[in-house]
């Protein structure tokens, strides 16, 4: 191997480096892109959720949010954190509700007449052999009691479930026995008492309720408020990788054109004549890439004059791989509607009008820029 062979095999090593080297950061910014992509949709289908949650409709619930648009959202962590903390705060009011509450049960079981109500309905001892018939959900005292008393998930959420379990003891009595028996009327009579101290306690259990509607809605609004915070940013963060996207792509753009050899003058004057057998639309899109790098070309103006050999090496480039993407398009196109060298045909005349006399001004203008480069 002489020495010329020996700096032609480097220099073709040194290009192998290099191509490899665009390939792999092309790699690289193809699976970004994708993971993108993948992002974004994930924003979108938040927001279309939400917006499905809160149709236009619910004027009250945009209220509420834009009482609360100004302040700090605090983090998701936070919330949680804020989340148990009031939860606890809330289940200690509750706890004080059912302790007044009881005070209540034991006034009712202390009364002479509750002896028949504080346990189980035994029904074998007693007879009532069509009693379950009767009743759906047989209920006493002392099983309320014991339900009250319980740690586990067994027990009483709340004073509500309590008092529905002590109206239905008496009622099922009631429901059982005749009016005119006794057990009837025992059952009417503490049931009247239990309804007249359960009127004294219910404004406690309502401001109750109606606090914790109001932290629950808080909470709920601040997660979502959260949410939509966290999106936000995604989507600017989407924003900011997909503009370094581009500044990488054209920066690879142009190291490739730079190691591109220069366009010939054979075939800046092909690429002019292929641009004249182009529909209209794809002549819009040729113009476009032209203004692309040359910001005082107005692509879309009524007189457009084009000189192919002004344009820089990317725009050359890039119109040829153009060019010759449309061209294969245009070619498979006519090769599977059986047509010929024209484009398809529009459907509205007009359009077909104006289309194809832009079309004719800017291939003039390129003709008459190429008469001017030949003299």
């Amino acid at each position: 191997m002489d020495a010329a062979d020996a700096k032609n095999f480097v220099v073709g090593d040194t290009v192998r480096e290099e191509v490899d080297g665009v390939r792999h950061q092309v790699d690289e910014i193809f699976l970004k892109v994708d993971r993108l992509e993948q992002s974004a949709s994930e924003i979108e289908q938040f927001y279309l959720a939400l917006k499905k949650k809160q149709p236009n409709g619910s004027k009250g619930s945009s209220i509420v949010k834009d009482k609360y648009k100004e302040r700090h959202v605090p983090s998701i962590k936070k919330q949680q954190q804020d989340a148990a903390r009031r939860e606890a705060v809330a289940a200690k009011r509750m706890q004080e509700l059912m302790r007044q509450f009881g005070t209540i049960l034991r006034q009712i079981s202390q009364h002479k007449w509750a002896w028949p109500f504080m346990k189980p309905v035994d029904v074998e001892a007693l007879g009532l052999h069509d009693y379950y018939e009767v009743i759906d959900k047989p209920m006493d005292l002392s099983t309320i009691k014991n339900q009250m008393e319980a740690k586990d998930s067994t027990g009483y959420k709340n004073v509500r479930e309590i008092c529905s379990d002590v109206r239905l003891v008496f009622k099922n009595a009631m429901k059982y026995n005749d009016e005119i028996s006794d057990v009837h009327v025992m059952a009417k009579t503490l049931l009247a008492k239990f309804e007249e101290k359960w009127l004294q306690l219910l404004p406690k259990v309502t401001e109750e309720e109606k606090k914790r509607e109001e932290e629950e809605a808080e909470a709920l609004l601040n997660v979502q408020l959260a949410h939509e915070a966290a999106r936000a940013k995604m989507a600017r963060d989407i924003s900011n990788e997909i503009y370094e996207v581009d500044s990488r792509l054209e920066e690879l753009r142009e190291l490739v054109v730079q190691n591109c050899r220069k366009i010939s003058t054979e075939e800046k004057r092909e690429l002019g004549a292929a641009l004249t057998k182009f529909s209209p639309e794809d002549l819009s899109k040729a113009l476009e890439i032209v203004a692309e790098n040359n910001p005082s070309f107005q692509a879309t103006a009524e007189e457009v004059d084009l000189d192919i050999d002004a344009q820089s090496e990317s725009t050359l480039w890039r119109l040829k791989f153009f060019v010759k993407d449309a061209l294969e398009v245009h070619a498979k196109s006519s090769a599977s509607t059986g047509g010929g060298n024209n484009p398809p045909n529009r459907t509205n005349s007009n359009n077909i009008n104006g289309n194809n006399k832009r079309k004719k001004e800017i291939c003039d203008a390129i003709a008459k820029t190429s008469k001017k480069k030949t003299k």
